[in-house]
């Protein structure tokens, strides 16, 4: 015979882990290093990724 396995729903708070801060507009913002310089505003732009959810913010030096 095979291994038991066994089928649990996961629970709300593993589902949504993360998330309702992010809902809340609380994010954990960091540093993504991909693209740096705007062509069209011809600025230095610093883009932020958010860990949990990975909204995109860009900010203008």
């Amino acid at each position: 015979m095979g291994d038991v396995v066994q089928f649990k729903r996961p629970k709300p708070s593993h589902l949504h882990k993360g998330n309702t801060l992010c809902r809340s507009g609380f994010h954990k913002w960091e540093v993504s290093s991909e693209k740096q310089f705007d062509v069209k505003q011809g600025k230095l732009v610093t883009v932020y990724r958010c860990k949990r959810c990975g909204k995109i913010k860009s900010k203008a030096l």
